[in-house]
């Protein structure tokens, strides 16, 4: 068995082969346990040295909402220009990494019309239940991310697909959309027609040919916007993957780019880290506010806030939320938090931001995409073949996954266990990505969407 010490200051080391924890020296009942130099939770009973740690003889520290205090720590980031990628420049400036047609239905009784334009012309569909029996905020939170996908520039053209009587409507729906360019925007409402199946073939064709008029051209690496997201993390998250993902992301940010870190309830343990890295006071209070509003959210159900992490991480090695937290934000990097986004708003700061939103898989990287993101890095411990509409990179945390899951795996992250360093060939290889090179979710088909609720349904 090999043993890791993360930080001087822990006192428990990590079995590098299975991300659970054992205990540096004897620990007292109530004594803190230190992993990654903070506490991740505290003894229920004395552990002796040697002995494993986790949820059997640990508890969280965490509780409700916190007042915070803003103490910024310098986050200086050297300047690096030059790169460039290979993409799709669309009229209103933005970059697109891929060309495809999308289907976007304003409301999910069209599931199945979409499907099957989809299988008859190899259009992307994204099914999903939502666009009417909404009130208020569920509904304007629907039309925001189904507004971010349909003007999403990895689009090259979008088929937006109604019903006719829904909430969400056509005519509706538009006013919220405001001015889009409708040779690469169209719209079917099938009520409307005799036959929907035939006009929306017609109308994907008209979109096709105009989306293979783009052609790729150099841009500047600045343009990329890339989503920070982990699924099924185990002990060993921490520690591979997700500084990989977080030394790809500093670079992103030293060349001018954008990275966005969503699942707030991941953040919880871990967030004092991210607030004193705020530009300024002002981000630093819309962090709070994003931590303690999320809080309240579990609260108002009656939930406990910190009821997590999921039995697969703790199968992992996972113990408590804030081990999970701290593992979890290492995907931003050390970059300065320069803006905070509200969930289904669009990423308008170059610079790492901070996305709200839960951490449910399907609705996170929905809501990256609905935000802008061209693709998605997608760290994993116990693996899943879920993709989002844009390319989803899985990076394993552990060579037994990528080895076991090949088709689901798309970077191994694993030898970083033993001190490789694998910056440099992610780095290069997420940039493939955005030049055409697919990952297997794209080669699966695997792509969902899914949309937050909280509300009444009528």
């Amino acid at each position: 068995m090999s043993l890791l010490r993360i930080h001087p200051l822990d006192n428990v080391a990590v079995d590098t082969a299975t991300g659970h924890k054992e205990a540096l020296v004897p620990i007292a009942e109530g004594e803190n346990i230190i992993k990654y130099g903070f506490s991740i939770g505290h003894a229920t009973r004395e552990i002796l040295a040697g002995e494993r740690v986790h949820t059997d003889n640990v508890c969280t520290n965490l509780g409700e909402k916190l007042t915070y205090e803003y103490h910024p720590v310098s986050c200086v980031m050297p300047e690096q220009k030059g790169d460039t990628i290979e993409a799709y420049v669309r009229e209103n400036g933005e970059i697109g990494i891929r060309n495809d047609i999308w289907i976007i239905n304003t409301v999910g009784c069209v599931n199945k019309v979409a499907e099957t334009l989809s299988r008859l012309t190899g259009a992307l569909s994204f099914s999903h239940p939502y666009g009417c029996s909404q009130l208020g905020e569920d509904h304007a939170k629907t039309q925001k991310i189904l507004k971010g996908l349909i003007t999403h520039p990895n689009a090259g053209g979008v088929l937006v697909l109604g019903l006719g009587c829904e909430n969400n409507n056509i005519e509706a729906f538009k006013k919220v959309l405001g001015p889009v360019d409708e040779s690469r925007i169209k719209f079917l409402s099938v009520q409307d027609c005799e036959d929907e199946i035939k006009e929306g073939v017609r109308l994907i064709h008209e979109l096709r040919t105009r989306a293979l008029k783009d052609h790729r051209q150099q841009v500047p690496l600045s343009a990329l916007k890339v989503g920070l997201k982990c699924g099924g993390s185990d002990g060993l998250s921490g520690i591979t993957a997700n500084p990989l993902i977080g030394s790809f992301s500093d670079r992103l940010i030293a060349a001018g780019g954008s990275t966005v870190l969503t699942e707030v309830p991941e953040m919880f343990g871990a967030e004092t880290i991210l607030m004193d890295r705020c530009v300024d006071e002002n981000v630093f209070k819309k962090t709070v506010a994003l931590i303690n509003d999320f809080k309240d959210y579990f609260t108002r159900h009656g939930q406990v806030i910190y009821e997590n992490p999921s039995p697969g991480n703790k199968a992992g090695g996972i113990t408590t939320l804030e081990e999970k937290s701290l593992g979890c934000t290492q995907k931003g990097g050390h970059a300065p938090v320069v803006d905070v986004l509200d969930y289904g708003d669009k990423v308008c700061k170059n610079g790492l931001n901070l996305l709200n939103g839960p951490g449910n898989d399907m609705v996170a990287v929905t809501n990256l995409t609905a935000a802008g993101c061209h693709l998605i890095l997608f760290s994993t411990g116990r693996g899943t073949p879920l993709g989002a509409p844009v390319p989803t990179i899985k990076v394993s945390t552990n060579t037994v996954l990528a080895e076991k899951k090949k088709d689901w795996i798309d970077f191994d992250a694993g030898p970083m266990v033993n001190g490789e360093d694998l910056s440099e060939r992610f780095f290069r290889y997420v940039l493939s990505v955005a030049e055409g090179k697919q990952t297997c979710n794209e080669q699966n088909g695997y792509r969902e969407i899914a949309i937050f609720k909280e509300g009444v349904t009528l």
